[in-house]
C-alpha cells in the first residue's frame, strides 16, 4: 500500500468515493460532480488536499485536509476534514497509514498538531481513534450556517 497526493487524474476515484462517503452516513450513492471537484482541489485555489491510498491500482481510501491558523498562539494546524477506507480496505491498516502520514505532514509544515471531528454515532470511527490515543476534547460546540 502506498499513500500519496491526489492529482488532477484522480478526479473519477475522488468522485466515486465522495459517494461512498455520503451513503456511509446514510445518503444516496451519488458520486461527486468532477468538475467541481477538480475546482476544488486542483483550480487556482486549492480548498483541501486529498490523500489517496493505493495497492496497485486500486484506490483503497481516501484522506482530505487543509490548514487552520491560527491554532495555539500563532501556530498552524492540519485540519483532517475526512478519513474514508472503503470496506474492503477497512481493518487492514490503512486508516492508520493514513494518520502515518497526516503526522508526517504536519511536522515537515511545521503544524503544532492536527485536529478533526467525528461523528458520535459512528463508534468503529470513535474507538479507532483512541486507540490511536487521540483525546476527545470538550469544551467546544460544532456549528453550521448553511448557505
Amino acid at each position: 500500500m502506498r499513500i500519496s497526493p491526489a492529482t488532477e487524474a484522480d478526479t473519477e476515484a475522488i468522485s466515486e468515493i465522495l459517494g461512498e462517503i455520503e451513503a456511509y452516513y446514510g445518503g444516496e450513492n451519488v458520486p461527486g460532480d468532477p468538475d467541481q471537484i477538480s475546482a476544488a482541489l486542483f483550480g487556482d485555489r486549492p480548498a483541501a488536499t486529498v490523500l489517496l491510498a493505493r495497492d496497485g491500482h486500486e484506490v483503497l481510501g481516501f484522506a482530505s485536509y487543509t490548514f487552520l491558523w491560527p491554532a495555539a498562539g500563532a501556530d498552524t494546524s492540519l485540519y483532517l476534514k475526512e478519513l474514508y477506507v472503503r470496506e474492503p480496505a477497512r481493518r487492514r491498516g490503512t486508516a492508520r497509514a493514513f494518520l502515518a502520514e497526516l503526522k508526517a505532514v504536519a511536522a515537515a509544515t511545521g503544524c503544532s498538531r492536527i485536529e478533526w471531528t467525528a461523528d458520535a454515532d459512528n463508534p468503529p470511527a470513535l474507538a479507532f481513534y483512541e486507540a490511536l490515543g487521540a483525546e476527545s476534547r470538550h469544551g467546544k460546540v460544532f456549528y453550521r450556517l448553511e448557505g
